[in-house]
């Protein structure tokens, strides 16, 4: 390999890296140790690669590095295992990438206030790793993304120092699919999109992830992979749409949408349940769409359907408010100023500690903004989270499931359905139940206070 010159050429082993993967004798980087990153990390060591997980919370670090665990889904056992295999390690020190054979970006792309793809994360992390970029590395974006930021964003700032993707490192996405607290699928049983930026890129990357995952789906370019993971969450926050505003339609006609949907999807084809709630949340389905329709101004194009979804799913919570107010008055001839609301789930979805984008902080916000003071109670959470949208409720304890704690709460708001919460109990002890997943119903759970929306 002739390295006389930054810009000079070079005969990259592409074959002999390929090999490395397949033989899982690579190390192999992951930045960002979140619900994405970590479970990638782990999955990695599980399978004989050597792992470095890499993340600037140092705090995060040390709790790995002494076999424990931050979320709830990734037992600390498992950690403990691949750290006493020596096949894991974390750090908080960039400049060890430079070991690695692949580097894998799994950290965050929310939306801006003004709901704009925010890529200071992925822009961020990508000139951290830049400084340490070497000839013979594969570099992986996994971040959910718009078609092109892979290849517009990432690669100038990589290239900047003089190495050229496809010639002297490759460049490649892979989005990620994690469902967190998925029993069925994990990391290693969802098959993997993979595209590069050329065929070595490509073929890089199915090298690699076809030795961690059950089966790789290349495709033909970054930005089909890129466009992959849209379509997805896409699809799925189109079809909750449609069933949130069905449920409204069928309310106004005393019909239950749960009862229609249960019966519709007897159907064997032709038919996928989908399930309305108090709206969207979690860190893909209320953001990734936004990215599409951000881009697709660029080419001069209105995506109607997508924004029209949008609208629908973010109206959600403000309508769990207007039943709780219409509730409230028709059954306990009170107002919601004063009230005392006990919100029952703050995680995004149902037996997760996950809260990132979850409706249940909008729906907060809006009853204190009415005047009620609001409680929640997570078996999950011991408080709420540091989070950017709603930061003032950052450190507010979980109130436990009481006699003592339901007998000073006016009404209780059901916002995500946990297994472990104990309904009955909440039934036969609460004034007033706002129930946005059908959670009582499913458990036979009936009566005058419990209130579907």
């Amino acid at each position: 390999m002739n390295d006389a010159s930054p810009l000079g050429s070079r005969a990259v082993d592409v074959d002999g890296l390929a090999a490395r993967f397949r033989s899982r004798d690579a190390r192999i980087g992951v930045i960002g140790l979140g619900y994405v990153g970590l479970p990638l990390a782990r999955a990695a060591a599980e399978r004989g690669f050597h792992a470095l997980g890499v993340d600037i919370d140092r705090a995060k670090v040390e709790l790995l590095n002494n076999g424990g665990s931050y979320i709830n889904h990734i037992a600390a056992p498992s950690i403990a295992a691949v750290r006493a295999s020596g096949r894991f390690e974390a750090t908080a020190d960039f400049a060890r990438l430079a070991d690695c054979d692949a580097i894998i970006l799994c950290v965050p792309t929310p939306l801006t206030r003004q709901r704009e793809p925010d890529l200071g994360f992925v822009e961020r992390t990508t000139e951290a790793v830049a400084p340490h970029l070497r000839p013979g590395q594969l570099v992986v974006l996994e971040s959910t993304t718009y078609p092109g930021t892979t290849r517009e964003v990432m690669q100038p700032i990589l290239e900047k120092g003089g190495l050229k993707s496809g010639r002297d490192f490759f460049l490649a996405y892979s989005p990620e699919r994690e469902d967190p607290g998925n029993a069925e699928f994990g990391t290693n049983d969802i098959p993997k999109v993979v595209g590069g930026d050329g065929p070595d890129a490509r073929r890089l990357a199915v090298a690699l992830y076809d030795q961690i995952v059950a089966r790789t789906v290349p495709v033909s370019s970054l930005e089909a992979a890129e466009a992959v993971k849209l379509t997805e969450n896409i699809f799925r926050s189109v079809n909750i749409a449609l069933v949130n505003e069905l449920k409204i339609v069928f309310e106004a006609m005393g019909i239950d949408v749960w009862e229609v949907i249960d019966a519709a999807k007897t159907k064997p084809f032709g038919y996928m349940p989908f399930y309305p709630g108090p709206g969207l949340g979690g860190h893909c389905i209320p953001i990734d769409p936004f990215y599409l329709t951000w881009k697709a101004r660029e080419f001069d194009i209105a995506t109607r359907f997508i924004e029209l979804a949008g609208e629908i799913n973010t109206a959600m919570p403000r309508r769990v408010v207007d039943k709780t107010i219409a509730a409230l008055s028709e059954r306990s001839g009170r107002a919601l100023n004063g009230a005392r609301v006990l919100i029952l789930g703050l995680a995004y979805k149902k037996n997760v500690d996950d809260t990132r984008e979850s409706p249940a902080f909008k729906v907060m916000e809006l009853l204190e903004q009415r005047g009620a003071a609001v409680g929640f109670h997570d078996p999950y959470l011991t408080a709420i989270p540091p989070t950017r949208e709603h930061a003032q409720f950052a450190g507010r304890p979980s109130s436990p499931l009481s006699e003592a704690v339901l007998a000073e709460t006016d009404v209780a708001v059901i916002c995500t359905d946990h297994d472990s919460v104990d309904y009955e109990f909440l039934a036969r002890h609460a004034k007033l139940i706002i129930d946005t997943r059908n959670a009582c119903a499913r458990r036979g759970l009936t009566g005058s206070h419990i209130v579907k929306a």
